[in-house]
C-alpha cells in the first residue's frame, strides 16, 4: 500500500500536466474517475486548487517579457497595496513571501522597456511599494 495519500496523488498529476483529464488522473493516481472528480471539486471550494495555467518559456515567448519582481511594503500600507498590486493587469501572479522580499509578483509585458516602465510606473507607484527588484527570466529550465 503506497504512503502518498490519494490527494498527493491526484495535486501530483495535475503539478505536472494541467490539462489531464479525468481519466488520465485516475489512471496515474490508481484512483477511480468520480474520486479524482470528488477530489478535485473539494480541493476547489477549500481553495488549495485555485487555477490551472500553461507554462511558458519566456525565451520562445517573443511578444512578452516576464519579470519576477521582489517588492517591499510599508507595513501600514500593505493590505491596499496588495490590493492595489493585485487589480493590475500587468501582475499575472502575486505571493506573500519570507524571504529577502514581502511580495513576488510575476509581471508580464510586451517587451523589455515596456516591462520596466511597469515596474517603475505602475508597481512602484502603488502607495506603501518602497522598493522593486526584478529579475527577468530568461529561458525555462524544467
Amino acid at each position: 500500500m503506497s504512503t502518498v495519500s490519494t490527494e498527493e496523488r491526484i495535486l501530483s498529476v495535475l503539478e505536472e500536466d494541467a490539462q489531464a483529464s479525468c481519466a488520465e488522473i485516475a489512471d496515474r493516481a490508481n484512483v477511480s474517475k468520480p474520486t479524482v472528480r470528488k477530489y478535485i471539486d473539494r480541493l476547489e471550494e477549500k481553495g488549495v486548487i485555485v487555477g490551472y495555467s500553461a507554462e511558458i518559456d519566456p525565451k520562445k515567448l517573443s511578444s512578452q517579457s516576464i519579470a519576477m519582481v521582489g517588492m517591499d511594503v510599508d507595513s501600514g500600507q500593505y493590505v491596499s497595496a496588495t490590493r492595489k498590486l493585485k487589480e493590475l493587469d500587468e501582475v499575472q501572479a502575486l505571493y506573500t513571501s519570507s524571504g529577502d522580499h514581502m511580495l513576488m509578483a510575476e509581471v508580464r509585458a510586451g517587451d523589455g522597456d515596456e516591462l520596466g516602465d511597469v515596474i517603475s510606473e505602475k508597481l512602484l507607484g502603488v502607495d506603501g511599494v518602497t522598493a522593486a527588484h526584478p529579475s527577468f527570466l530568461q529561458e525555462r529550465l524544467k
